[in-house]
């Protein structure tokens, strides 16, 4: 655990070094987790300085938090979380038959979890993941993250190749990447 002072207060913090990581990131999590990723060649020196830059928004968000803490609770039993599972299986199951069709991309098979950190991902080997928690977004949010999941398929990277083809059937993407982001409170 690192620590660093911001405005009179001793923040402490978790560094993860990612090879996947190509910039630094900061994330507040409703549990007051504070989790700093770094890409894996960068200098540590340049963390704290990152931090400071940033340290409106991150003392903002852990006063945001603070007032639910000690309330936050599972929602779902295990039996509700069965029943999403199963309902999210469908949900996307008939989008992502859709829209390979429309892409003619081919998919190896459909996999539901309950993911902390993403709504959706995409194996080499052609698996599709999804979260379940992707059953309680907007439809059009829903056909984004599948629809971007699938352009892996073609394109397995965040290349201009790959946003061309998400753009096919989302022009305007970035607006419901932005939605998308409202959103990111969900997955914990």
């Amino acid at each position: 655990m690192q620590k660093i002072k911001l405005k009179n207060k001793t923040i402490s913090y978790t560094l993860r070094k990612s090879r996947r990581a190509r910039r630094l990131r900061l994330a507040v999590y409703c549990d007051g987790t504070i989790v700093v990723t770094m890409p894996h060649d960068l200098r540590e020196t340049m963390i704290e300085k990152f931090i400071k830059e940033k340290s409106d928004w991150l003392l903002s968000k852990i006063s945001f938090f603070k007032q639910f803490q000690g309330r936050l609770v599972s929602r779902y039993s295990h039996d509700d979380y069965l029943k999403y599972k199963e309902d999210a299986f469908r949900v996307v199951e008939q989008k992502v038959k859709y829209f390979s069709e429309f892409y003619n991309f081919r998919y190896n098979k459909i996999n539901i979890k309950n993911q902390k950190t993403r709504w959706g991902s995409c194996s080499r080997k052609g698996n599709l993941n999804f979260n379940y928690k992707l059953l309680f977004l907007p439809e059009k949010v829903q056909d984004y993250i599948v629809v971007h999941e699938l352009c892996h398929l073609k394109e397995f990277n965040h290349s201009r190749k790959f946003w061309n083809l998400v753009a096919i059937t989302f022009p305007r993407h970035q607006e419901i990447k932005e939605a998308l982001r409202k959103h990111s409170l969900n997955l914990r």
